[in-house]
C-alpha cells in the first residue's frame, strides 16, 4: 500500500512539474483577468458556463472507463490508408490575390480566408498531433499544407474558437504570432497567446454577441455550445465561441466546436442569411453528445442559421472519436440532401469561392 501511494503521489508531482513547465500547456488565468471576466453572463462560479447545463460532469468511474474505450476500441476504418495530399498554392499568387472572397481549407478545422485583401487564419492548427506532446496524441492525417505558414508573407487577423489542441497550437503560434497584425479571441484564451510570447496589445478578447471592427470587416464572437482548458486544472477557466465574419459583400458563419442547441437559430435570425457556413461535423460519440454534433445535426444546424450552402468541418484530420473517418461526410451528405441543403465538400487546399454558386467537387475521399 505505501508502494502504491508513493507511486501515485510521484505521478500527481510528475504531472504538474510537466504542466507548470511544458510550454504547449499554456497559460493560466489571472485573478485580475477572472475579475473582469464576472460581468460576462456566461462566467458564474469562477468558471465560464454553456447556456444549457452542459456539458455533464463525468464521475471518476465515468472518466477512466471512458479512456479505456478510446484508447482500447480498435476502429478498422478509423484513419484513411494512406496520406491525404494537399492541393498546393503557389505564394505569389495568395500574396496578390485581390479578387472574389476565397477560403483555403486547411484540413480539420483551420482556414485560410482571403477577403477585402486581407489574409485572416481561422483556428490556425498545423501541429502533427493534437495534444501538448506529439507522444500523446496520433498524427494527422495530412502531412503536407496547401501552402506552408513560413510562406504566408503577412496574416492581418487570426480568429480562435476555444482552446483545445487541436484547435489552439503551441507550434503554430511560434510561426505566426510576429508576422500576424492582431490576434481575436474569446474571453480567457489570451492568457494562452501572453505566454507564447504574443503582445498583449495584439490581443483582442470578446465575449459572446461582442463585435468588433478591422477596416472593412466585422467580427462577431457568437456562442457555441461546449467547453475548455489545457490540462485537469484548468477546466471551463476560458471561453468557447463561434465567429461571424462580415464584409460589405459577404456574410460567413464559422461553428468553432459545438453541440446542437438553439444558438444556432438565434445567430440566424440575427445574422444570417449567410453565403457559406463552416460547420463542425466529426469527432462526435454519443457519450458527448451534448458538446460535438452528429452529421445530421450538423444539417439542421446549417438551416438554423440560414445558411445558403455549408461546409462540414473538423473532419479529415484527427482521428479523436471511435467512427469512421469518412462517416462525417457520409452522413452529413445524406442529411442534407433531404433538407434540400447545399454541401459543398472541397479537398484540402482547393480553393472555395465564398460567392459562387455553382460549386462542384468530387468524393475524393473515397480514394483512400
Amino acid at each position: 500500500m505505501i508502494t502504491i501511494l508513493v507511486i501515485i503521489g510521484l505521478l500527481i508531482v510528475a504531472y504538474f512539474l510537466f504542466t507548470s513547465f511544458y510550454p504547449s500547456f499554456g497559460g493560466d488565468v489571472s485573478k485580475e483577468r477572472k475579475i473582469t471576466y464576472q460581468k460576462s453572463q456566461q462566467y458564474k462560479d469562477g468558471k465560464f458556463n454553456n447556456t444549457l447545463p452542459v456539458p455533464k460532469d463525468l464521475s471518476f468511474s465515468e472518466t477512466l472507463s471512458l479512456a479505456y474505450k478510446f484508447f482500447s476500441t480498435k476502429v478498422p476504418n478509423g484513419r484513411p490508408n494512406k496520406d491525404i495530399k494537399a492541393h498546393k498554392i503557389d505564394s505569389a499568387s495568395v500574396a496578390n490575390y485581390n479578387k472574389d472572397t476565397r477560403l483555403i481549407w486547411y484540413g480539420h478545422s483551420s482556414f485560410l480566408l482571403q477577403i477585402d485583401k486581407k489574409n485572416i487564419l481561422l483556428d490556425p492548427m498545423l501541429g502533427k498531433v493534437a495534444a501538448p506532446h506529439p507522444l500523446l496524441g496520433g498524427n494527422r492525417f495530412n502531412k503536407d499544407f496547401p501552402l506552408p505558414l513560413e510562406k504566408l508573407t503577412h496574416i492581418d487577423a487570426v480568429l480562435f474558437s476555444h482552446d483545445h489542441y487541436d484547435h489552439l497550437d503551441y507550434e503554430t503560434i511560434l510561426k505566426i504570432k510576429d508576422k500576424t497584425k492582431h490576434f481575436y479571441v474569446p474571453l480567457g484564451v489570451g492568457a494562452h497567446l501572453e505566454a507564447w510570447g504574443v503582445p498583449t496589445n495584439k490581443i483582442t478578447e470578446l465575449d459572446w454577441w461582442q463585435d468588433i471592427t478591422l477596416e472593412s470587416l466585422t467580427f462577431i464572437c457568437t456562442p457555441a455550445q461546449h467547453f475548455s482548458g489545457r490540462k485537469l486544472n484548468n477546466n471551463q477557466s476560458t471561453l468557447w465561441s463561434s465567429w461571424v465574419i462580415q464584409s460589405k459583400e459577404d456574410n460567413i458563419y464559422f461553428s468553432g466546436d459545438s453541440g446542437y442547441a438553439p444558438h444556432f437559430k438565434e445567430i440566424g435570425e440575427k445574422y444570417g442569411p449567410f453565403d457559406i457556413a463552416l460547420m463542425e461535423c466529426g469527432q462526435y460519440n454519443q457519450m458527448w453528445a451534448d458538446i460535438h454534433m452528429m452529421p445530421e445535426e450538423t444539417a439542421q444546424a446549417g438551416l438554423d442559421i440560414k445558411a445558403k450552402k455549408i461546409m462540414p468541418i473538423h473532419w479529415a484530420g484527427f482521428k479523436l472519436a471511435l467512427h469512421d473517418w469518412t462517416d462525417p461526410i457520409t452522413r452529413v451528405k445524406a442529411k442534407a440532401n433531404e433538407l434540400n441543403l447545399e454541401v459543398i465538400t472541397p479537398e484540402i487546399g482547393e480553393e472555395i469561392l465564398v460567392k459562387n454558386n455553382s460549386n462542384t467537387y468530387l468524393d475524393w475521399w473515397t480514394k483512400f
